[in-house]
């Protein structure tokens, strides 16, 4: 049996080439028909707008008020005349009636000399060399120096023994140490100038008090002269 048809000539083979080209155009027209836009006809009238270069706007009129123009300055004279003065002019002198400063210096000179007397300081000698120490009472009958010291100096601490009080408030807080008393025997024999150095207040103001109880002494005395002298003593606060 004869084959009629060519088999090269297969049209089936090509066939899915055809359909994606032929799909492809159809979808080209489809969108470029709703894509498509109508628009329509109208008549556009153009109208000439005239441009004014300047604006001329009315201004308000508003009144001016006039005012006078101010008077001329007065004119110089064409001729200055010099006067000379002829007449004295006679000087008043106003006289005060309170007495001048130099009548109240001469009435001051001659006033008689007012005699002022010059107070001389007082000379302060230590108690280690002084001539004739200070003599505490109960010292008097004693007649040379350095046994007035001894005795001084014993009546001093009994003097301290007998007056000494330990501070209530020192006592609860601890406190104790050494205070010394700075002061002098003036040359009337009293005690003056009382200063303490010492750990506390309470210590300090109690040697001042117990100094301040001295009695007043006969006042030591150097090359026959009553001065001062300056004297020290420590006083210890201990508990025991």
């Amino acid at each position: 049996m004869e084959i009629k048809k060519n088999p090269k000539a297969d049209l089936n083979r090509d066939s899915g080439l055809f359909f994606v080209i032929g799909l492809t155009i159809v979808l080209f027209l489809v969108w470029r028909a709703l894509e498509m836009k109508t628009y329509d006809k109208e008549e556009i009238s153009l109208d000439i707008v005239e441009m004014v270069d300047d604006i001329k706007e009315d201004a308000p009129i508003t009144e001016t008020i006039k005012t006078p123009p101010p008077p001329p300055p007065p004119s110089a004279p064409e001729v200055i005349e010099i006067v000379e003065d002829a007449a004295e002019i006679e000087e008043t002198i106003i006289s005060s009636t309170e007495t001048s400063q130099d009548a109240i210096i001469e009435e001051v000179v001659e006033v008689d000399d007012v005699e002022v007397e010059e107070e001389e300081e007082e000379i302060s000698v230590p108690f280690a060399i002084i001539e004739e120490v200070p003599i505490f009472p109960g010292c008097e009958g004693l007649k040379t120096n350095d046994e007035r010291k001894v005795c001084f100096q014993q009546k001093m601490q009994e003097h301290i023994k007998k007056n000494f009080k330990y501070p209530e408030i020192s006592i609860e807080m601890g406190i104790q140490g050494r205070v010394i008393v700075l002061f002098a025997i003036d040359s009337k024999g009293d005690i003056v100038g009382v200063r303490p150095r010492g750990p506390d207040k309470l210590l300090e103001n109690e040697a001042v008090r117990i100094v301040n109880a001295l009695p007043r002494m006969i006042p030591g005395r150097q090359r026959g002269k009553a001065v001062k002298v300056p004297y020290s003593i420590p006083i210890t606060f201990k508990m025991l």
